[in-house]
């Protein structure tokens, strides 16, 4: 590494964007809104909530597949995948195992039953299994969520930017809500899966760039490799059964498969995407091509990390006092490498921005789904014309985008954006995925059932945030270094030759309720499923189970079928526990093949 350039941690000051990179930056954001524009000319004369929050049920498979890949690979990835491999080791690119687990259970267990219920909004499943009440429940969990999702994801990215860049903050907070906004309202879910496509491509790239640049500054990548592994930086495969351990091979096949599977087997934003194919086989398509694509995204920021600890393995930026947080790590690599290329750094936030962008848009269009077709439709506006019913979900879109302007505040306290975020759904969409889990694999499950195991699900896991957050239990984290850097240029330290090297001493883990506090926040997702199935069932006994028979077999997953198809039918049929499954189809679709659910429930034996 050639210490005689003007790095950062030699002279004391970071690189800002001058003109061409805002240019860069604006392109970006012109070329989504204007996406929107030619989706609300084209469609003009449809007036339908199917076209417009479903892409009229016709969208090609790849679209749909980048789209997928796009709504929860967000900023959040891209700032606190490199900041995760810097502060603790490449652990977390054995998240593959849990995209596996995840695709498997998204394509082949939930999506296929809700998709053949030709559903809007996933929550109306719960009140078909269940109760009305149980759907609202749902509905009002997934947009509180939502909202809180996509305020991390707005502020989060600008505030890191603008401490490193000199980017507005709330000029880029405004100016990207602001687009998400209007190319959603007006151009519905087409426009949001073509901008989603585009953004993909534009974060793909934008990590490539970086990975390169950064890989020669360092005088290869196989040297900034060797570096890492010096420091502990590279590390797979750990194996611990210790539930505290922050990263493990279980953590993430058991508490990542659950976490992504809440994401792809039944969150609102994912599902509308599904929706938006023609058959159940294109969804399960879509979702098993987005799975290498999500590998890319997940292996180009782990690798930037390390090329990112090679970098600063001798100065630390955060010790330095050159940055306050981890989530300002990325841009301060990129402008330390990058900023003598003009542009190129306005290429690197436009790449940011994509990610916020594509989970903004995300969020206002599923969230505008669930009001109308929870809320509004079943309560205020019975009657309402499909004309008027797509106007209502643009206002939604517009309404939802001024909201997040005003509740991206609260963002701004929640720490570092990525475990803020999987912290978020461990608390909110895994005790979700833990509902549809009861409705769809235990037929004996009832609506007082779902209730308690929800509501108990959801209050544990908020009591266990909550706590680990007051508690300040910090995993540990790997050695750093400060001993290169120009400690003349700032008087706020004088530790001169400082070693962060007792760090390297082993860690105690807490036990008793701080043991608690400090579980891996992968592991919440696992707790949050089995407090909604456990009391959900032991309930559900209590006040009288459902008779399995008298279930609709449209929405019960027949589990066993799946995971073990060649099981003699017989035993298969044993195994519906008297769920009806061979009365469920009636005919199949000529021009898709796919069966055709019976309309009505079959009559009890």
């Amino acid at each position: 590494m050639a210490d005689q350039k003007e790095y950062s941690y030699n002279t004391g000051r970071i690189a800002t964007f001058v003109i061409v990179d805002y240019v860069l930056f604006a392109l970006t954001l012109l070329v989504s809104a204007g996406i929107g524009v030619f989706y609300a000319i084209k469609d003009r004369n449809v007036k339908t909530t199917k076209s417009y929050l479903l892409a009229g049920g016709k969208m090609s498979v790849w679209p749909a597949a980048l789209s997928l890949v796009a709504s929860f690979m967000s900023a959040i990835t891209l700032l606190g995948t490199p900041a995760e491999v810097y502060n603790f080791d490449t652990m977390f690119m054995d998240m593959t195992m849990a995209y596996i687990v995840a695709m498997f259970l998204a394509a082949h267990v939930y999506m296929p039953i809700l998709y053949r219920l030709e559903l809007t909004s996933v929550y109306e499943y719960l009140e078909k299994r269940f109760c009305k009440g149980i759907r609202l429940l749902g509905s009002v969990v997934y947009c509180t969520m939502m909202i809180m999702y996509m305020s991390i994801v707005l502020f989060g990215p600008s505030l890191a930017l603008n401490a490193v860049t000199g980017f507005s903050l709330w000029g880029a907070v405004v100016t990207v809500g602001a687009v998400c906004t209007f190319y959603t309202s007006l151009g519905g879910m087409k426009a949001v899966m073509w901008t989603d496509s585009f953004q993909t491509l534009m974060m793909i790239a934008g990590l490539l760039v970086v990975l390169i640049k950064g890989s020669m500054e360092v005088g290869g990548f196989s040297n900034a490799w060797e570096i890492a592994s010096q420091n502990g930086r590279i590390k797979f495969g750990e194996a611990s059964f210790d539930p505290r351990v922050r990263h493990t091979v279980w953590g993430f096949i058991i508490g990542g498969g659950i976490l992504w599977t809440s994401i792809y087997g039944t969150n609102q934003a994912q599902a509308q995407r599904m929706f938006s194919l023609p058959s159940v086989k294109k969804a399960q398509i879509a979702i098993w091509l987005n799975f290498p694509c999500l590998l890319i995204i997940l292996y180009l920021c782990g690798l930037i990390g390390v090329v990112m600890y090679a970098f600063y393995s001798k100065c630390d930026p955060i010790t330095f006092g050159l940055i306050t947080a981890s989530d300002q790590m990325v841009p301060l690599f990129v402008m330390d490498t990058l900023s003598h290329l003009p542009g190129i750094p306005g290429m690197f936030l436009a790449s940011i921005f994509s990610g916020t962008l594509s989970s903004v848009a995300t969020g206002m269009n599923s969230i505008s789904a669930v009001i109308l077709q929870d809320f509004l439709r079943p309560f205020c506006l019975k009657d309402m014309s499909e004309k008027m019913a797509t106007l209502v979900s643009r206002l939604l879109a517009v309404f939802l985008g001024m909201l997040c302007l005003v509740t991206t505040y609260g963002a701004s306290k929640l720490g570092g954006i990525l475990q803020a975020a999987l912290a978020l759904y461990g608390c909110l969409s895994a005790p979700m995925l833990g509902v549809f889990t009861l409705g769809m694999l235990f037929p004996w499950s009832n609506k007082w059932g779902a209730y308690s195991g929800t509501l108990s699900s959801i209050a544990i896991m908020t009591w266990i945030s909550v706590s680990h957050y007051e508690s300040k239990i910090k995993p540990p984290m790997s050695p750093i270094s400060v001993e290169q850097c120009n400690w003349n240029l700032t008087l706020e330290n004088s530790l001169g030759q400082y070693s962060l090297a007792n760090q390297t001493e082993e860690y105690v883990y807490p036990t008793g309720l701080d043991g608690l506090y400090s579980l891996s926040y992968l592991w919440y997702n696992v707790i949050a499923v089995l407090i909604v199935i456990i009391v959900g069932l032991i309930v559900s006994f209590i006040t009288g189970f459902q008779d399995p028979k008298q279930v609709d077999p449209k929405l019960i997953c027949p589990i066993f079928d799946i995971l073990c198809p060649c099981l003699p039918q017989k035993i298969k049929e044993k195994l519906h526990f008297g769920v009806q499954h061979e009365n469920k189809y009636d005919t199949k679709d000529p021009e898709t093949n796919e069966p055709i659910l019976l309309s009505n429930n079959p009559k009890p034996e």
